[in-house]
């Protein structure tokens, strides 16, 4: 997210400098820049959500991984680190087995200890 920031501020930065040829340039840039933030933030809503809904962590695990692979075009892969640990916390989604829950049965368990 934050190196989507980068590139968007770098974009705009150049688009005042009104150097002839330019502008197209410096529109891709900033708008690279902004799809780089955005990626960013889905990534954050995913993991929260992963949190939070541990029902949803394949849907929400596929997000964060193709949005990880595809932050090296927006936003330099999040200054390497943000592809890395998308990366691993997507896969780690997708591997997910919940904890199996005990069989319920009509009875209470009773005490071993005697008064």
């Amino acid at each position: 997210m934050i190196g989507g920031a980068v590139i968007a501020t770098v974009g705009s930065i150049f688009s005042s400098f009104a150097v002839p040829g330019t502008e197209g340039v410096s529109t891709a840039v900033t708008a690279l820049g902004a799809v780089g933030v955005i990626f960013g933030l889905v990534m954050i809503i995913g993991a929260v959500m992963m949190y939070s809904k541990p029902q949803t962590h394949t849907m929400w695990g596929v997000i964060v991984l193709i949005l990880s692979i595809l932050s090296w075009v927006t936003s330099a892969g999040g200054f390497v680190i943000g592809f890395i640990l998308g990366l691993i916390g997507g896969i780690l989604a997708l591997v997910y087995k919940p904890a199996a829950m005990p069989a319920m049965s009509g009875t209470m368990p009773t005490s071993s200890t005697t008064s």
